[in-house]
C-alpha cells in the first residue's frame, strides 16, 4: 500500500484529524494550555471568545498543542449539532506563493475542514481522498448547504477563474463571512503566523486580517516559531495591535521536565537514574525538544544517563552532530539566507554568541569583525544585522533602550558557539566535537545533592499545582487545612538572600502579600535537628525585614525525608512551621494527581 493511501486508511479508524507529532507515551504536561484553548473555542458558541495568540519561544510544543486541541474539537463534539464549533487548522507556508496560490489554498483548506468536521470524515482533508474539483460536489451532495457556505463554494469557483479583486483579502475574511451570515461558530487555528511577514509573500496578508480576527463568531487562534516577529511586528503594532489576547507558554516546570525525561526514556528504552531526571530537565532549560533530543541521543549511543558527567557527554555529542545540531542548524541557516545582505551575518551572530557578558558590546564586535574582515564595518551596518538576527529569535533587541542581549536559551547559545567554529571559522567538526566533549567532561557539577534537588522539584510542583486549593493539614502536621494562594507569581529553586553563607533557599514561592519558604533535606538514616529548623526561621525573619509591611502571610515549610528530632518538632510546633516527611509529601502528591517520590537505589546515610 502506498504511504498516502495508508495515511487515508489510518484516518478512517483514528481519533485524529491532523496527526500529532509526539506519541501519547511521551507527551507530557501542557494540560493548562490544552484546556484553555479548548474551552476558549467552546466559549465562542456564546460569543465570549476573542482572538488569541499562543506566544512562546521556539520548540516549546505550540504546534503540538494546536493539533491536539483541534483533534479534541473535531471528535469530542456532536458534529451534527448546528451550534458545534467548526475547527480549522492552517499552517502558513515557508515557501514562495503568489496571491492566487495562497488564496486558493487557504479557501480549499477551509472547505476541507468544514466538510470533514460536519461529516466526521477526516479523510476529506487529504487531496488523495477528495480532489479539489470533487470537494464542491461532495459538499453539495452530502451536506445541507446554508447560504453562507453556498457563497463560499461560488467564491472558490471565482478564485479558480481569477475573477476576484484582492483575492488574499477575500480569502482570509471568508471564514468570518460564513460564520456571520450563517450564525454559526468557526475557530481558525493558524500556525507559523510569522510567515505572513516574510519575503516569500510579495503581497500583504496582515492588513486584511484585522476584519477577520475581530469576529465574535470566528475567533482566530494564532501561533508561530518566531516570537519576535509575531509579538513585536505583527501583533504588537499596526492593524492587528490590540486585536489578540496573549496566552504565554513558558518552559516546563522542573517537575514536568523530569516527567517528560522519564516518559521519553521509557519510550526509547534508555536507562536513566531517577535522581538525574530533574537534572537533565534543568540542563536543557526545561525545553521539551532539548530534553527529548538528549534522550534520543542516549538511545542512539546506547549510553545510560547515570551522572552529570554522562549527561554532559551525551549533550556534547548532540550539540555538535545530533538531533539538536540538525534542528538549530536548519533554523540558523534558513534565517541567515534570508537576511545576509551584507555578507557578514554569520560572523556577527558568532561574535555575539561568544561575547563574555549577557549584554552585547557592539564596539568589541566591530573590532573583532575588523580583524577578520580586514576592514572596519560601519556601526549602523552591524546594528542593522543584529536587528535582523533578533527577528529570527537568535538574540534579543531591547528596542526602548536600543541595546542587544543574548537570547535566553542556554542550549541555543552553546550551539551557536559550536556552529561558529565549524561553519564560520571552518574548523574540523570532529575536532570541535572532541573539544566540546573534553570541555563538558571538566564542567563542575551544577547540582551536588541530586536527591535533595529531586525533593525540591516535587515541593515546587506541589505549590504550582496546589494553587487555589485547600490541602489536608495532616500532611503539614497542622491542625488546620492549608489553603495555597490562588496564583503564585513565581516559584524559584535555590534562590539566595544576599551573598552570606547559608542564605540559600531551597524553594521560594511569591504570591504578592504571601510568601513561602521551603527547606528540603533528603537525609537517609539521619533526622533533622534544631539547628536546621532555626536556620529556616532565620531566613524567614530576614525575608520579613526585607519585604516589610507588604508581607502579610509567611509560610515556612520543612521537608525531611527521614523525619525530625523531638526537639525540632517541638520548636516547629511552637513557631507554626509546617513540616512533612516522605509519607506526607507522597500524600500531597497523590492528592494533586502527581507522581510520588521515587525509591532511589543508592540511598545511603549522609
Amino acid at each position: 500500500m502506498a504511504i498516502n493511501e495508508q495515511l487515508v486508511a489510518e484516518k478512517k479508524n483514528s481519533n485524529w484529524a491532523i496527526r500529532p507529532l509526539v506519541s501519547e507515551e511521551v507527551y507530557t504536561d501542557r494540560e493548562e494550555h490544552l484546556e484553555y484553548l479548548y474551552n476558549a473555542a467552546l466559549d465562542a458558541i456564546g460569543r465570549r471568545t476573542t482572538s488569541t495568540v499562543l506566544l512562546g519561544q521556539r520548540r516549546m510544543g505550540k504546534t503540538e498543542i494546536f493539533k491536539r486541541v483541534v483533534n479534541r474539537l473535531f471528535f469530542e463534539q456532536d458534529h451534527l449539532d448546528p451550534n458545534a464549533v467548526v475547527p480549522v487548522y492552517y499552517s502558513f507556508k515557508d515557501e514562495p506563493l503568489d496571491r492566487w496560490e495562497f488564496a486558493i489554498g487557504y479557501v480549499e483548506n477551509f472547505l476541507r475542514w468544514y466538510a470533514a468536521f460536519r461529516l466526521r470524515e477526516p479523510s476529506i482533508l487529504s487531496p488523495d481522498s477528495v480532489s479539489r474539483d470533487g470537494l464542491s460536489e461532495l459538499i453539495k451532495a452530502r451536506l445541507e448547504v446554508p447560504e453562507g457556505l453556498a457563497g463560499a463554494l461560488n467564491f472558490m469557483r471565482f478564485l479558480q477563474k481569477k475573477d476576484v479583486t484582492t483575492p488574499e483579502d477575500k480569502a482570509v475574511t471568508l471564514p468570518r463571512r460564513i460564520s456571520d451570515w450563517d450564525e454559526s461558530t468557526i475557530v481558525m487555528f493558524l500556525d507559523e503566523f510569522q510567515n505572513t511577514r516574510l519575503p516569500q509573500y510579495n503581497f500583504s496578508i496582515v492588513g486584511f486580517m484585522q476584519e477577520a480576527v475581530e469576529s465574535p463568531t470566528c475567533p482566530h487562534f494564532v501561533t508561530g516559531s518566531a516570537m519576535s516577529i509575531l509579538a513585536k511586528e505583527i501583533l504588537g503594532r499596526g492593524s492587528l495591535f490590540g486585536r489578540f489576547r496573549s496566552h504565554p507558554i513558558e518552559p516546563m516546570t522542573n517537575y514536568w521536565g523530569a516527567q517528560l525525561a522519564f516518559n521519553a526514556s521509557s519510550y526509547h528504552r534508555v536507562r536513566i537514574e531517577e535522581k538525574m531526571l530533574p537534572v537533565l530537565a534543568d540542563r536543557c532549560g526545561r525545553n521539551p525538544f532539548y530534553i527529548t533530543a538528549v534522550i534520543q541521543q542516549a538511545a542512539e549511543q546506547d549510553k545510560p544517563i547515570v551522572s552529570e558527567e554522562t549527561l554532559n557527554e551525551i549533550l556534547a555529542v548532540d550539540l555538535s552532530s545530533g538531533f539538536i545540531w540538525a534542528e538549530l542548524n536548519d533554523q540558523v541557516t534558513k534565517w541567515i539566507e534570508r537576511i545576509n545582505e551584507y555578507g557578514i551575518t554569520k560572523w556577527v551572530l558568532y561574535l555575539s554568541a561568544i561575547e563574555e557578558g549577557d549584554r552585547l558590546d557592539l564596539d568589541r564586535i566591530q573590532k573583532k569583525l575588523a580583524e577578520r574582515e580586514g576592514k572596519v564595518v560601519p556601526m549602523d551596518t552591524i546594528r542593522d544585522v543584529l536587528i535582523k538576527l533578533s527577528r529570527g529569535d537568535l538574540l534579543q533587541y531591547m528596542e526602548l533602550g536600543g541595546w542587544f542581549k543574548k537570547i535566553d536559551d542556554p542550549i541555543l547559545l552553546e550551539f551557536l558557539k559550536v556552529w561558529g567554529r565549524i561553519e564560520v571559522e571552518g574548523q574540523d567538526r570532529a575536532t570541535v566535537q572532541n573539544d566540546l566533549r573534553t570541555q563538558y567532561q571538566t564542567i563542575k557539577r551544577r547540582i551536588y545533592d541530586h536527591r535533595g534537588y529531586l525533593a525540591e522539584v516535587y515541593i515546587a510542583q506541589i505549590l504550582w499545582t496546589g494553587q487555589n486549593k485547600t490541602l489536608p493539614g495532616t500532611f503539614f502536621h497542622s491542625k488546620e487545612d492549608i489553603t495555597l494562594p490562588w496564583h503564585f507569581s513565581y516559584v524559584k529553586l535555590r534562590s539566595r538572600f544576599g551573598s552570606g553563607k547559608g542564605m540559600e533557599i531551597d524553594v521560594e514561592g511569591g504570591a504578592g502579600k504571601e510568601r513561602w519558604i521551603c527547606e528540603s533535606k533528603w537525609w537517609v538514616g539521619r533526622k533533622v535537628g534544631i539547628a536546621e529548623v532555626e536556620s529556616l526561621m532565620r531566613k524567614g525573619n530576614i525575608l520579613k525585614d526585607e519585604v516589610g509591611e507588604g508581607l502579610r502571610i509567611l509560610r515556612l515549610w520543612f521537608f525531611a525525608h527521614d523525619g525530625f528530632t523531638e526537639e525540632a518538632e517541638a520548636l516547629m510546633l511552637k513557631n507554626s512551621v509546617l513540616w512533612s516527611v516522605r509519607e506526607d509529601l507522597n500524600g500531597l502528591l497523590e492528592c494533586l494527581g502527581l507522581r510520588g517520590l521515587p525509591e532511589l537505589v543508592d540511598e545511603q546515610v549522609n
